[in-house]
């Protein structure tokens, strides 16, 4: 049955196409399993709760009738407002309107939240820009830069709001930089969520072709409830697909977590457990709470516009395990730096179990990707990423985290990154272990090797589920870096910030582009002759040691530019002295494209064919380099799709003339 929604209909009606809803919630009470719901274009001013899922073979569609002419947004208008001082004006909403979720008294707080608190969960908009929000009045005022935005001229039109207890109001006052708000179009956040179940389990439901903003969503960490302005909420088999997903307080798109109210934010309700801890306390009660590949995840995340959201564009735990996200264009996330912690980036997923990213077109992130535990069977692949870096202009969050294209942490792998085009400053943190770089150009630096895990020892699965297999700490190594080409884009000396609150220490962080970084890893022959293998009874005391020391590497077939330095037992590498080579990035109405004489200079540099079974096993899970359904995979297509021949050269494209094509998939 096919189910229409008019918000403009004179009255309301009884679904049919003569006689539409007036709201998208209401055709969510009633829809069911192969039933679609058409949206007419218009504002949508509410929130859409789907009581009943779709099946695997019929779903429940949901689509836009045009695209992205149907907006479902958590921001209502507000008027009446009144000259305060200056450019600061005034105006007031009775609570009421919030219902039992007020976003001007609720924190964006929580768990692995390192800036210091304040920020509300709320914001005003103005012309559908966000103001940021001031400690007092005073600050509206004196509209001063914030020093710690990527976009600091917009960073002086300010809001603040306070609580009239006596009137049960909010009171808002708000710089709009001179302009009279009264003339322009201002909003407030006042709705948590978009489009998202409050039940658990409503699978198999598509999301299609609409305009998705502005929420007062809460901070997402990985322990504790997980909300987006959209989210499958602990479910499976969702497609959201050709939608644009903007202005999120912190995720657009959540993929997580189950509610758990024994295990959430612990640690910041009660202090006395370590929020790692609770976060492994987390991944072992999933599976009582149905955290099954047969019941969990598989969804579709595809061809969707996601922006100006201020922790992360896609953000889950657990609950995206075996998803596609693909096709999708992600950026401008946290650029007002006004939020800071360690969930922050534009696709950020703990236990991103055989979830393929690729074509991807991920910028101006504080981190493009970041895959934080059980990233087993992860595959990063075709996707461009550039410009996720601080600019030099603005200050360092205090508790906001340092920016790089990918950040593997503290999984055991085997977690495969190939054909990427990876350009800002640091490519890869790579606090972790079990992975392999494959076929990548990288300009940027690799960091945190074999740094930033400390104690933090962690699961990983038996292959391609979710059930635990065992539980490890961090030691490093275990890598595969093949057929890559570095350059030495950007300067190569360290970044190092003091902490205003601690200034005896500073944080140093390597940017200095290459393998060389490996160098005291052993080789799988250097590491394996610790173990006397040709004895028949062993000494597990003495073999106690080597069990906690680096993992082998495997480093061979890369090129090196501009002072990018080898692995010391690479055999097989090429490099260039400096000064011969260049790769920028040049945009071209919208299209982006490489500028590079990088395979002029390769010239015959060939390389050899790799494959599932050159990349091994992963050591702790012993899982290979492999597709989800466990078929192998060979390395003979490129970023974009063409296929590899006998002539193999590194880097992610087959020729030079294939390297000048349009790199952006968006």
């Amino acid at each position: 049955m096919t189910i229409y929604v008019d918000v403009n209909a004179k009255h309301d009606g009884n679904g049919s196409k003569q006689l539409p809803f007036r709201s998208i919630n209401e055709a969510a009470k009633v829809a069911v399993a192969g039933d679609e719901v058409v949206v007419v274009p218009g504002i949508y001013r509410e929130y859409v709760d789907p009581v009943n899922p779709g099946t695997e073979k019929q779903r429940i569609v949901y689509r836009s009738e045009k695209p992205l002419e149907a907006v479902i947004t958590g921001a209502e208008k507000i008027t009446g407002w009144s000259q305060y001082n200056g450019d600061v004006w005034t105006a007031k909403v009775k609570n009421s309107v919030f219902g039992d979720y007020n976003p001007y008294t609720t924190l964006v707080y929580g768990d692995w939240y390192f800036a210091t608190p304040g920020k509300h969960t709320g914001c005003v908009w103005f012309n559908d820009e966000a103001l940021y929000e001031a400690a007092s009045v005073d600050e509206c005022i004196e509209a001063k830069v914030y020093e710690c935005s990527w976009v600091p001229e917009k960073s002086k039109k300010k809001w603040f709001a306070k609580q009239d207890k006596e009137k049960d109001e909010t009171i808002f006052y708000a710089n709009f930089g001179g302009a009279d708000p009264n003339n322009e179009n201002v909003e407030i956040t006042v709705r948590r969520e978009c489009f998202m179940p409050s039940k658990e389990g409503v699978g198999y439901i598509t999301v299609s072709g609409f305009n998705i903003n502005k929420a007062a969503t809460t901070w997402a960490p990985p322990a504790a409830y997980q909300d987006g302005m959209i989210s499958p909420h602990w479910s499976k088999g969702w497609i959201i697909e050709d939608n644009e997903i903007w202005g999120s307080k912190c995720a657009g798109i959540c993929v997580g977590r189950y509610f758990d109210p024994e295990n959430s934010n612990f640690y910041t309700t009660r202090h006395v457990k370590s929020p790692t801890q609770m976060e492994r306390d987390s991944v072992c009660r999933g599976q009582y709470y149905g955290w099954l590949k047969e019941k969990i995840g598989g969804h579709i995340i595809r061809r969707n516009n996601i922006h100006h959201c201020e922790q992360g564009g896609i953000i889950g735990r657990m609950g995206g395990v075996f998803s596609i996200i693909e096709d999708n264009h992600i950026h401008h996330i946290n650029n007002m730096m006004e939020l800071g912690g360690a969930e922050i980036a534009g696709i950020k997923m703990h236990a991103a179990i055989d979830v393929i990213m690729r074509r991807n077109h991920i910028h101006h992130c504080t981190m493009g990707i970041w895959c934080d535990w059980e990233a087993q069977g992860t595959r990063i692949t075709q996707n461009l990423l550039h410009d996720n870096q601080r600019p030099e202009f603005a200050k360092q969050l205090e508790g906001g985290m340092t920016c790089q294209d990918i950040f593997v942490e503290v999984s055991h792998g085997p977690t495969l990154i190939d054909n990427n085009v990876l350009l800002s400053d640091v490519s890869l943190r790579i606090a972790t272990q079990g992975v392999a770089m494959v076929h990548n150009l990288c300009a940027g630096a690799f960091t945190m090797v074999g740094e930033g895990t400390t104690w933090r020892y962690t699961p990983y699965h038996f292959p391609h589920r979710t059930e635990v297999m065992g539980f490890m700490t961090i030691l490093h190594g275990d890598d595969r870096i093949y057929n890559n080409i570095f350059v030495q884009k950007w300067p190569s000396d360290d970044l190092v910030l003091l902490n205003d609150s601690e200034p005896d220490k500073k944080y140093v962080e390597n940017r200095k582009v290459g393998t060389n970084l490996f160098d005291e890893y052993p080789t799988y022959d250097e590491w394996l002759k610790q173990f006397d293998m040709e004895e028949k009874y062993p000494n597990m005391m003495k073999h106690d040691p080597f069990h906690f020391s680096h993992l082998p590497v495997w480093i061979d077939g890369n090129a090196y530019f501009e002072g990018a330095r080898s692995w010391k037992n690479e055999d097989n590498a090429f490099v260039a002295d400096p000064g011969k080579v260049n790769v920028d990035l040049v945009e071209k109405d919208g299209k982006y494209f490489l500028d590079t004489n990088i395979y002029e200079v390769l010239k015959c540099f060939e390389d050899g064919m790799i494959s599932t079974d050159t990349l091994g096993e992963a050591f702790e899970p012993s899982q290979k380099y492999e597709n989800p359904d466990g078929t192998p995979i060979t390395f003979d297509r490129d970023y974009f799709g063409n296929r590899r021949g006998l002539n193999i050269l590194p880097g992610p494209f087959v020729s030079g003339n294939a390297a000048k094509e349009q790199l952006s998939w968006s």
